[in-house]
């Protein structure tokens, strides 16, 4: 399998999520909701005005949650255990998305059901039916470095530390620990995965049974993610595991 071949592995792996999902449906910034979080069924609900997302200027994929931003100000942080909110918020922001529906088991064995939303071909957001072992409900892929919002304004698109699509990140793929790295390829043809910043703890590395201790082992370490064509940002993603041994 050629990197070229991997990476579109990487920005296709939203493709696989379906299973439908409750939200304000509505074009445009639109009034004033108030949304409970789908996956915390306790938490209070988050309230974002039209005011507050008219300020949006970037939207930062962190390594477990969506935080859309004013400057250097946090606008509203959109937890991925929270699928409503986080697909609701970016839909009154960005517009009406293109969305995919799948079946368990649809585009390969490992793929959960789920909808698959996509705004402006640069962000994609997988609903899941049921979360993620991890306990994150979506998976985020970032493909382009901005996005368009309903009222035209350009949204830079980032990752940790100001990491964005386009970039070169040699500097950092060097100075990183191998734990945090994997290369594709060979020298002459070479891609790589660099984590950004850790989260996403697995649930079973709670418990001290052997058991638990190798499903941690083959989980690798969870977060948000780079994919790169030699050492050019392609893909931004959370949750995007590094050193994963198992197959899904």
């Amino acid at each position: 399998m050629t990197p070229r071949t991997l990476l579109a592995l990487g920005a296709a792996v939203l493709a696989f999520s379906a299973g439908a999902l409750a939200f304000d449906g509505s074009t445009g910034l639109g009034a004033d909701v108030a949304v409970a979080a789908e996956t915390s069924r306790d938490a209070a609900p988050v309230h974002v005005t039209k005011a507050e997302l008219r300020r949006v200027d970037s939207i930062e994929l962190d390594a477990e949650a969506l935080v859309l931003r004013d400057d250097d100000d946090a606008v509203v942080e959109s937890s991925m255990r929270d699928s409503g909110l986080t697909v609701s918020v970016l839909n009154r922001l960005l517009g009406t998305p293109s969305r995919t529906q799948t079946a368990e088991g649809d585009g390969g064995a490992c793929f959960p059901a789920g909808t698959t939303y996509t705004w402006g071909g640069a962000i994609r957001v997988a609903a899941l039916t049921t979360d993620a072992a991890a306990g994150n409900a979506v998976e985020i892929r970032v493909l382009r470095d901005s996005v368009r919002s309903v009222l035209g304004r350009q949204i830079e698109l980032t990752g940790p530390g100001g990491v964005r699509v386009g970039d070169d990140i040699a500097d950092e793929i060097a100075d990183a620990p191998r734990s945090e790295r994997v290369s594709y390829g060979s020298d002459d043809s070479r891609a790589w995965q660099l984590l950004l910043r850790e989260g996403w703890m697995d649930r079973h590395d709670e418990d001290d049974d052997d058991e638990s201790s190798k499903h941690s082992d083959d989980a690798g370490t969870n977060g948000v993610s780079a994919l790169t064509d030699e050492t050019t940002v392609t893909v931004l993603g959370s949750p995007m595991p590094v050193h994963a041994q198992r197959s899904c």
